[in-house]
């Protein structure tokens, strides 16, 4: 995956909105320094992997009620000001409820997911998301997991703590944030 970050002094959320409506088959991303980042389309085992990821956690989300589930093309104004798009984020339905139709419907939602899911394609640089990841728990994200196929390895994110690293594990769970999920690994390692 080709990163491409231009930094644009001193752009608002309205132009960083602009930037995107004129330029829809683009991924893209503001971070915290202003900088646009666009991302080229992810390759197709990848896409492939973060699908069935965000299906496991649509479909125990669908049977729980607890939140609502997002998939890879969804922005979020972080506290920050960063506009991040997880691959896959949940937020509990308290929270998502407490925004207004606007906030939910017309813009990037003002809110930090309270569980992020980064998979790692074979193009993406480790440290890169690694530092995404910090950013994500910096502004109020409670569980993240990193996934990188390539090395079958899992960095768990959690507030507060350090980071746990698992080598090749089958399952991931949601603890007490998401009670009850547990990502099967054997459908995303492939």
């Amino acid at each position: 995956m080709i990163t491409l970050a231009i930094k644009i002094p001193s752009i608002t959320r309205d132009q960083f909105w602009e930037i995107c409506q004129a330029n829809r088959d683009l991924r893209l991303e503001l971070t915290a320094a202003g900088e646009v980042i666009a991302m080229s389309p992810t390759h197709t085992w990848t896409g492939q992997q973060n699908s069935g990821l965000t299906a496991q956690l649509w479909n125990w989300n669908d049977s729980t009620e607890l939140g609502v589930v997002f998939d890879s093309s969804t922005g979020f104004t972080l506290p920050n000001g960063a506009v991040r798009s997880p691959d896959a984020a949940w937020i509990i339905k308290e929270r998502w409820n407490s925004l207004t139709e606007e906030q939910q419907r017309y813009e990037f939602s003002p809110i930090a997911p309270d569980f992020v899911v980064e998979l790692r394609s074979s193009s993406d640089d480790l440290a890169t998301l690694q530092a995404k990841m910090q950013e994500y728990m910096s502004n109020g994200v409670k569980l993240g997991w990193l996934i990188d196929p390539q090395q079958r390895r899992v960095e768990i994110y959690r507030t507060g703590q350090p980071t746990e690293i698992l080598q090749a594990p089958n399952l991931l769970s949601g603890e007490d944030l998401l009670p009850g999920f547990e990502l099967k690994l054997s459908k995303v390692w492939g």
